[in-house]
This record gives structure tokens, sequence and C-alpha cells, in this order.
């Protein structure tokens, strides 16, 4: 059976709505400035304001404007923008996104492994609410470091988020386990999402 890897610009036409689309929802109670959305989510600033345009339009995302405690003219006031909690597209849209990351964290997780030699796996801090997780990806096995961070980075942009993640040997993970080293015991002995485990960890 083929493997379809899901890309949101194909469901939304475009990269960069699409990734903004998932930074307001899965943020909802967050606010951007453009210049901060062209960097998460790696685009260019006319395509940024482009699209802020058109899901303006939309009523998914409302532009908001802060007012500095000395600001006299327009120049002083700066525009911020979040998602628009009252469209009624905006639970359903979330809901979507939501899955959307699901299917996201399997196409890294093939990639990985199609890279590689990887004999465990697991998603962890972030992806599990666990904020005092040392790490959010912990990786054990074998595979070029700089391929890994070049997976990563194309998954921290449509993600929307920056990725904090461990990459083990698997002689140094299987020492660490047995001495019951503190970073590893904190990961392997708390939430996590288990995607790979060839080891019976």
């Amino acid at each position: 059976m083929a493997t379809h890897v899901f890309r949101l610009e194909q469901l939304f036409g475009s990269q960069t709505r699409a990734r903004l689309l998932s930074l307001f929802l899965l943020h909802s109670s967050d606010a951007f400035f453009v210049r901060e959305l062209t960097r998460r989510i790696d685009a260019q600033l006319n395509s940024v304001r482009r699209e802020l345009k058109n899901l303006m339009e939309l009523g998914l995302v409302v532009e908001r404007t802060q007012e500095g405690k000395s600001a006299k003219t327009l120049a002083d006031k700066k525009r911020f923008y979040v998602a628009n909690a009252e469209s009624i597209l905006f639970h359903d849209l979330r809901s979507l996104f939501t899955k959307v990351q699901i299917l996201l964290k399997q196409n890294l997780v093939e990639e990985i492994v199609g890279k590689g030699v990887i004999d465990y796996l697991a998603f962890t801090g972030r992806f599990v609410n666990a904020s005092e997780a040392p790490t959010d990806i912990l990786i054990v096995g074998s595979i070029d470091a700089l391929e890994l961070r070049r997976i990563v980075g194309e998954f921290e942009k449509e993600f929307g988020q920056e990725i904090n993640y461990t990459l083990l040997p698997k002689d140094e993970f299987l020492y660490r386990r047995q001495v019951m080293d503190r970073f590893l015991f904190s990961i392997t002995e708390g939430e996590k999402i288990v995607m790979v485990n060839t080891l019976k960890t």
C-alpha cells in the first residue's frame, strides 16, 4: 500500500496560508506581529501580509492595535493579529488542525526511520503538554546529524513551533538507562508517545 505524505498546502492551496492558520488556531490565545509571523513560519513578508489580508476577509483572523503609553502618532502604534474565536468556523478548523498534527508527526517518524537505523523514538515535552520535560523528541539510533536537523527543521515549519530533540546512540542510551541517568529517567518514566521501540523499553 502506497504511503501518502500529508501536505497542508495541498488542502489549503497555499503553504503560507496553511502555516498561518495552523499557528493561529493552535495558539489561539496568542497575538503575533507580522515580522514574528514571518520568522515563525519561515515565509516572505509580502506573502504573509497577503495571506493575513485573506484570512481577515474570511473572518478567521482579526487585527488589533496596541498603543504604547506615550504613543501619539499612528507610527507609534503596533498592529498585531489574533485568531478570531468568534468565527463560526473557529472550533471546526481548530479540531481539523489538531488532527493534522497527528499526520505531520507520522510523516516525521516515517522520514526519520527512512534515513537511518532507529531503535526508539518517542514524543514528549510539548507533544504531551509536559513543559517540564527536558526534550520534545527522544531518538535512539544512528542517523546523520545534519540530515536529522534538516528533517526536524522542515517539520518545525509545518508544525508552527520550534522543537527540541535529543539523538542518542544505542550504546549510550542503554548505558544511561542502566545507571539510572536522571535526564533519561525523566523521559522514559514520564508522559510520552512512543512511536518506535525495538529495545523493549
